[in-house]
């Protein structure tokens, strides 16, 4: 039995059907399970991580543990799976957590949840993916008013992956020998550019779309409005100074699962009525 935390967001559902299509039986964890449509060979669970203590009953007879980052009491919750027997935990964690630098609250909250799992006395393994395509589900509320997209940190290259991808190593990660200790970076097989992901976009929806390039201090003011002032400064500090750099390309994928990662048209693809 795999428990997998977050397991309707972008990431955890992948890591559901991915363990499901390998037919490993998974328990999932989310905050409402009445609002979830029933899958075979998936337990779905009430818990939250921000209340460890939800968590707890989960884990019974589990044997592996996908973990979000980033939340309360992480330390509470990696004793109790300890206690009952866990034997390995997959992180996911960011890119940015390699730098170290604690002044930024992104990379703050990755490096202590890393931190955490290390000390915990469970075998781990930690996933750095770059940026994830399902980043661009960002821009359906322009789509649906018109052919131009706003996009802060225009001239940003980032080999972004399928969340797909992630789901499947962190998979392999769980339910392979070979991974504990070690550090995997997964990312797409492509760097683009935001207007490169527009076009793409554009040619699978048969749109002629444009793209608007935010200056900082519009983009700036416009995150301030959802976000807090200290996230919104850690990315202009990855994007804007540019400490982080998430172009470079990685065979990652490939190595852990055997097949190559999506490229952003495959994902489009996949998800354009999404964006219809």
């Amino acid at each position: 039995m795999i428990l997998v935390t977050g397991a309707t967001g972008n990431v955890g559902a992948e890591v559901v059907r991915a363990l499901t299509e390998a037919g490993v039986p998974v328990r999932a964890l989310t905050r409402d399970p009445s609002r979830v449509e029933a899958r075979p060979g998936v337990e779905y669970v009430a818990g939250d991580l921000g209340r460890p203590e939800t968590v707890a009953p989960a884990l019974g007879g589990v044997k592996g543990l996908f973990l979000l980052p980033g939340y309360p009491g992480m330390a509470d919750l990696l004793a109790a799976a300890r206690r009952e027997g866990v034997e390995r935990v997959v992180l996911l964690s960011g890119t940015s957590a390699a730098s170290g630098d604690m002044d930024n609250a992104v990379t703050r909250y990755m490096a202590e949840s890393e931190r955490t799992v290390r000390e915990s006395g469970l075998s781990w393994t930690f996933l750095r993916p770059s940026a994830f395509m399902s980043n661009t589900f960002q821009w359906i509320p322009q789509l649906r008013e018109g052919d131009t997209v706003s996009v802060p940190f225009a001239n940003v290259p980032i080999a972004t992956i399928d969340p797909a991808d992630i789901g499947n190593v962190a998979a392999r990660a769980l339910l392979d020998d070979g991974h504990e200790g070690l550090i995997h970076w997964p990312t797409g097989p492509e760097t683009l550019l935001p207007a490169d992901r527009l076009r793409i976009l554009g040619e699978v929806l048969g749109r002629d779309l444009v793209l608007d390039a935010q200056p900082d201090d519009v983009a700036r003011e416009e995150m301030l409005r959802t976000t807090p002032v200290e996230y919104v400064d850690a990315f202009f500090d990855f994007y804007v100074k540019g400490t982080l750099d998430e172009s470079v390309v990685r065979p990652t994928v490939e190595q852990v699962t055997g097949r190559p990662p999506r490229t952003f048209g495959q994902w489009a693809r996949a998800n354009a009525d999404r964006f219809r």
